[in-house]
């Protein structure tokens, strides 16, 4: 008969990493769905649109690792609650660049501030220092360093 090992899947750093990350991400998704009538999807859109304005669906979608079918029925979903707008490009009459509505820039600042007083509620228990390393840690392995 074969040993039972020791090391359990939720003993691992990918394992609890993964399931942080997936726990987080649905919890910010539910809150945001409530709050604002947005889910997390459209939540990275509007924030990578917050940072970069003026930028095109193929750009958001290389950044976020998807297909550009996929960001279009995100943008659609956020068009159709008057949250961005998709304009020509006036240098190049074929392209087309989206930008966040002024309702679009005040639900993302009402979102942002949603998200950091659920997760400061979340990780307040680790205490400030051991959380400004942790952030640390994960803006360097993100690449946002």
């Amino acid at each position: 008969m074969a040993e039972l090992t020791t090391s359990l899947p939720y003993q691992t750093t990918g394992y609890l990493l993964n399931r942080l990350a997936f726990s987080l991400s649905r919890q910010s998704d539910q809150i945001l769905l409530e709050r604002l009538g947005i889910g997390m999807s459209q939540y990275i859109i509007m924030h990578i649109l917050q940072l970069q304005s003026s930028i095109q669906q193929r750009v958001i979608a290389t950044q976020l690792g998807q297909t550009e079918a996929s960001i279009s029925r995100q943008m659609k979903i956020l068009a159709n609650q008057s949250l961005l707008e998709v304009r020509t490009n006036p240098q190049n009459r074929r392209e087309h660049v989206i930008i966040l509505t002024t309702k679009g820039e005040r639900i993302i600042d009402e979102a942002n501030n949603i998200l950091d007083e659920f997760h400061k509620s979340v990780f307040e228990k680790i205490g400030d220092k051991s959380y400004k390393n942790f952030a640390e840690l994960i803006s360097t392995y993100s690449g946002l360093a």
